[in-house]
């Protein structure tokens, strides 16, 4: 009798594993039509729209039954559909620069949360995308705190998560990020803008022509979303990533200036073809101002140690999304 229990069940656990050997992979949910095009920017035509007041039509947007990609390098594609920041993309450099326009319609029944997956179909399908995960170390920037410790004012509130279907304010727009909906405004007539992440924080920035420094400003912002931040100018510098080491869980208030010439001497020093400054700057940007060394004495460094906090070279588990090959032009609509 036991014997007779032993055998049946052998049977039903073979029985199911060939059935989990022979079922169809499940395939991933696809857009109904799409248009593929290699991205052709009028500055011209931007700059008059701009100047009468209009939004540029730029960046990633879902709205009901179309996507859109506007303007938007493959890597920065490959990052929303894998939902990983574009510094976790390893791959050929051409990724960064090469921008693409995609107008896509969602097929019926298909909602805003299938678009990532149908993102990734559509580039395997189109530019033949194959890619492996993996973790492995490398050096990154760490935040971390100083020694005197926070100099930040915490905010008495914690932001919201956007709601993606409430309606836009005047001059608003959308875009879709990796982790969620964002809201951005940008004032044409100075050039700064506003960006919401949600329950990130709100950043504000700012330029100001005649010191050729840049302005910050954060509320309610996260030390994970300040990092993301500071991420962004170290990545445009060709810079590290930065990584939230501070252990700090709140949310706080945070104002930082530095120098644009720090950063294309950033830039520079990492072999980034950064094109020199005006006569009448390029005083105050001399090639040694700005270390990508953390420990240097660029603004940017300064700025952030203002706050009592710091940035540190350090070794840290990074996960990648590791390019196995793509191809430069995707095959026809």
């Amino acid at each position: 009798m036991k014997m007779r229990k032993v055998l049946r069940r052998f049977t039903v656990v073979s029985c199911l594993a060939w059935a989990a050997a022979v079922a169809p992979a499940q395939t991933k949910p696809t857009f109904e039509v799409a248009s593929v095009k290699p991205a052709a920017l009028d500055m011209a035509k931007l700059m008059a729209g701009i100047q009468n007041g209009e939004m540029p039509r730029i960046g990633p947007r879902v709205d009901g039954a179309r996507a859109e990609y506007i303007y938007m390098a493959l890597r920065d594609l490959i990052s929303l559909a894998y939902k990983v920041k574009p510094y976790q993309i390893t791959g050929p450099d051409w990724i960064a620069s090469q921008r693409f326009d995609i107008i896509a319609k969602l097929p019926g029944g298909a909602s805003k949360d299938d678009v990532p997956m149908m993102l990734q179909a559509l580039l395997e399908d189109r530019f033949k995308l194959a890619l492996h995960r993996e973790s492995k170390e490398g050096p990154v920037l760490a935040l971390v705190v100083g020694k005197g410790g926070p100099k930040m004012k915490e905010s008495p509130e914690a932001p919201k998560p956007i709601d993606a279907n409430a309606p836009l304010a005047p001059g608003e727009r959308q875009m879709d990020g990796p982790d969620g909906p964002m809201r951005i405004t940008v004032n044409t007539r100075n050039g700064s803008s506003t960006m919401n992440m949600g329950a990130k924080g709100t950043v504000s920035s700012s330029m100001d022509p005649a010191t050729r420094s840049m302005k910050i400003e954060a509320s309610q912002v996260t030390m994970s979303g300040f990092a993301d931040m500071l991420s962004s100018l170290s990545q445009a510098a060709g810079g590290q990533q930065v990584k939230d080491m501070t252990g700090l869980t709140g949310n706080y208030q945070v104002a930082i200036n530095f120098s644009l010439a720090d950063l294309m001497n950033m830039a520079r020093a990492q072999g980034v073809n950064v094109p020199n400054l005006p006569a009448e700057a390029s005083a105050a940007a001399t090639p040694g101002d700005a270390a990508s060394d953390p420990g240097g004495s660029s603004s940017l460094v300064q700025a952030v140690q203002s706050l009592g906090l710091k940035l540190e070279s350090r070794k840290a588990m990074v996960e990648q999304l590791v390019i196995d090959h793509v191809e430069k032009t995707p095959t026809e609509n």
